[in-house]
């Protein structure tokens, strides 16, 4: 298999603005920029994991407006294969995204021709799932596409990663089938919560605890679990081993998409036959590498740059 990552996700552009503060409900402040550049879920993992060094393939949307072309512009510099990227009528994706002084973000994101993705869509990529060593799906499509997407993918035993973000009412066996699931923990504690009807299985006081969430997530069915924790790094745990991952000191800029960052380089090192503890090490890398610059997929560092330590 060669290490080739699909990705199967939204593609955005988003609209950045800085503040001093985040306002409270009601109130009006000042803000900086207004620029717009590449985003979405989906576009920013496959690019972070092209600049990783994986071969790259999309599958998504973009709209007829002039923000297509912006979305999709850093992917096309990155060699990331669009073909399988449709073009609808209407509007593409938009963000808009608000960060603090301290880097801190809030985003609203506007779906546009991201919610218009379909099963139709992901049978036409068939052949092109078939040939990748890993695939992504994330939560910002359809949950009927996200379905059709896990269940082709378990078809043609191709390994997938599900970033739900956000967390959607899908069929436990989506999230049994992914390898790994990665949430940060507030959504692996929303996770948590359903599958318990509501009840927590764990006090308050240890909702932030990234390792018993993983791990109350894989004795729930799922594979494998890695839950993402900011600057204290991430949280992984399989039926054999759980393990928390420091992240290096860093000065953050600007947190928005590291995340993703994260998931994209997941990918292109879990294609490239990397053990799942050293992907996520390597992850965590290069998510902290992203939140020194501004934007999301600006940020996202080459196999040729200085990672943090």
């Amino acid at each position: 298999m060669s290490p080739r990552v699909g990705v199967i996700g939204s593609i955005n552009a988003d609209l950045s603005v800085g503040v001093d503060r985040h306002p409270g409900p009601g109130e009006t402040v000042l803000g900086t920029g207004g620029r717009l550049s590449p985003g979405g879920k989906g576009g920013n993992q496959a690019l972070a994991a092209a600049r990783q060094g994986a071969e790259t393939i999309m599958i998504g949307a973009v709209g007829t407006d002039a923000h297509a072309e912006i979305a999709t512009r850093l992917l096309r510099q990155a060699g990331v294969d669009l073909s399988h990227v449709t073009t609808l009528p209407g509007q593409t994706g938009l963000a808009v995204v608000a960060v603090d002084a301290s880097g801190e973000n809030n985003i609203i994101v506007v779906p546009g021709a991201n919610a218009g993705i379909t099963p139709d869509q992901i049978g036409a990529a068939r052949d092109t799932l078939a040939a990748c060593a890993v695939a992504v799906i994330q939560g910002e499509i359809p949950a009927e596409t996200i379905t059709f997407a896990s269940e082709t993918l378990d078809e043609l035993g191709v390994r997938q990663i599900l970033n739900l973000a956000p967390v959607l009412d899908l069929p436990p066996a989506i999230l049994h089938r992914s390898d790994p699931l990665v949430v940060n923990e507030h959504e692996a504690a929303q996770i948590l919560a359903a599958a318990h009807t509501g009840v927590l299985p764990f006090p308050r006081s240890d909702a932030h605890d990234g390792l018993k969430l993983a791990t109350s997530l894989v004795r729930s069915g799922v594979k494998s679990v890695v839950v993402t924790l900011g600057s204290a790094g991430a949280a992984m745990a399989t039926a054999q081993e759980a393990i928390h991952i420091e992240a290096p000191i860093v000065e953050a800029v600007d947190t928005t998409g590291a995340g993703d960052a994260f998931v994209g380089a997941l990918a292109a090192a879990l294609a490239q036959g990397t053990d799942l503890p050293e992907a996520c090490r390597r992850a965590v890398r290069v998510a902290a590498f992203s939140v020194r610059g501004h934007g999301a997929q600006d940020s996202y560092p080459t196999t040729n740059e200085v990672f943090p330590v």
